[in-house]
């Protein structure tokens, strides 16, 4: 198991608690003098709450994909750089072709690419990887983009909670001739819940997609590298 899957589990529990738990300080805060569990605090963040935190299962499943999938190990194995390294050494082009063509990733569609191009001019072939490249680098961008759009959609879903508290509260003010903070203390709670879960969620999300999308940009750069390396026997000399 490597080292990214070992730490995948533990950064999502992280996830999912740091939600829950501010959820709770949120209604403590609203009401400090009632003992209140993490699920009664959540709840109190009604449907809207309740969407928010299918949001937050949605972005930590894809964290763990993530770490899963967007690393060294996937996109370029070592032994498939090897024994593609090996049969380009020997000349066995239309090889090296089956053999990416059996064991696609990110590496192997990118040499694919360019040993189709081999009986053109070398200029040919750059430009094939290089768009192989970019497509697969856009695959990849793609991918984590699933994480800026919750990033950006769940503080959206706790202001939509919060003004719709806040509505509440105001129609309860103005339905009654006398109020108590009790009367609209309700409608104050799924106002507080929801920004909070909103922002517990938006948080470390956007920070993840931050990393992942450097991570993906990295990634690139470096097989395109070792690609590039593979390919210079073919350079014109002159």
């Amino acid at each position: 198991m490597s080292r990214l899957r070992q730490l995948a589990w533990p950064l999502a529990c992280w996830f999912f608690s740091a939600q829950l738990l501010l959820a709770q300080e949120a209604e403590a805060a609203a009401t400090p003098s009632n003992d209140v569990g993490i699920f009664d605090a959540i709840g109190q963040g009604g449907k809207i709450g309740f969407v928010i935190i299918l949001i937050s299962v949605v972005a930590g499943t894809l964290i763990v994909e993530h770490f899963m999938s967007i690393k060294r190990e996937k996109l370029a194995p070592p032994e498939i750089v090897d024994e593609i390294e090996e049969l380009m050494n020997e000349g066995n082009y239309q090889e090296v072709l089956e053999y990416c063509e059996s064991e696609p990733c990110f590496f192997t569609n990118v040499v694919a690419a360019g040993v189709r191009k081999l009986k053109y001019p070398f200029e040919a072939v750059e430009k094939s990887i290089e768009e192989m490249e970019d497509e697969e680098s856009v695959k990849l961008h793609q991918k984590i983009g699933y994480l800026s759009l919750i990033a950006g959609v769940s503080p959206m879903m706790g202001l939509f909670g919060t003004v719709t508290g806040m509505v509440g509260a105001f129609g309860t003010i103005a339905s009654q001739a006398s109020v108590e903070p009790r009367d609209f203390a309700g409608d104050i709670q799924l106002a507080l819940v929801t920004t909070v879960l909103g922002l517990t969620v938006a948080i470390p999300v956007t920070a993840f997609f931050v990393f992942f999308r450097n991570k993906v940009t990295m990634m690139s750069l470096e097989i395109g590298a070792i690609v590039e390396e593979m390919f210079d026997r073919f350079r014109p000399t002159h």
